[in-house]
């Protein structure tokens, strides 16, 4: 992957919550259209760390640079505003209303006299999840009645139609099954064709083995290691996830296809 400016870098971030130390001198940085793999166990400073990016806690000390430039995010409009977008675990999505409901809330497309055009929402709907390969059989289903993959799948499509440079992606496939979890990687290969930049926050080290370019590793609001998630077997990742050291060398045994 040719690497050019960061789309975003997070540099000597640490946090403070009254005594206790979340991050400590804290890094990361994701390119256009690769996917970094955020690792760590609960309590390593993972969701801290996107939390202060996506603007639902703020830094007690460190930058962060959107395109080579100093950004200051003091909320989630602010981070919207920038580009950012998350998708946490528990999917914000509306079970009682459909597609185009949901992909629009809080944004509603609406006429001079405030009704809504819905319309207008649904053909903007279709257009949305037609551009990353989204198949569902009808935008008047509500959501509820949909698969786990299917709601995901609306989840993610909403979070990059409104000009998302940067999506963080927390267990994106923890509640689903092996097709749906498919459909979801996917969909996410669409999004790193368009340059989007993906922090990819899993358990699951297999697929992050197989689906990431880089890892960051953290351990106790620490950085461990950041390098091509390649550079590693499987075996050694979880070594550094437990121990919260490197590992001596950087030579992935697995054969290259």
């Amino acid at each position: 992957m040719a690497k050019t400016e960061p789309l975003v870098e997070m540099r000597h971030i640490s946090k403070n919550f009254g005594g206790l130390q979340a991050l400590s001198n804290a890094s990361l940085e994701v390119y256009p259209g690769e996917v970094l793999g955020l690792l760590g166990h609960n309590g390593a400073g993972k969701s801290t760390m996107i939390k202060i990016l996506a603007g639902a806690e703020t830094a007690s000390e460190g930058a962060i640079f959107i395109n080579g430039h100093e950004a200051h995010i003091k909320g989630p409009n602010d981070a919207r505003a920038l580009g950012i977008e998350t998708i946490y675990q528990e999917l914000a999505l509306c079970g009682n209303l459909d597609a185009p409901s949901n992909l629009y809330m809080g944004r509603e497309i609406s006429n001079r006299w405030g009704v809504l055009n819905k319309r207008a929402m649904k053909d903007e709907t279709a257009q949305a999840l037609s551009k990353l390969n989204i198949r569902i059989k009808s935008l008047d289903t509500e959501v509820e009645t949909m698969s786990g993959g299917q709601r995901q799948a609306i989840s993610i499509s909403r979070a990059v139609h409104f000009d998302t440079k940067i999506l963080i992606m927390d267990e994106p496939t923890a509640a689903l099954g092996m097709e749906e979890s498919k459909m979801v990687m996917d969909l996410t290969v669409e999004l790193k064709k368009q340059g989007i930049g993906i922090i990819w926050i899993s358990h699951d080290i297999h697929e992050v083995y197989n689906f990431t370019d880089r890892i960051t590793i953290m351990h106790g609001g620490e950085n461990v290691v950041t390098a091509p998630t390649r550079n590693f077997t499987e075996d050694e990742i979880v070594s550094m996830i437990i121990s919260g050291r490197p590992v001596e060398h950087h030579q992935s045994t697995k054969t290259e296809a």
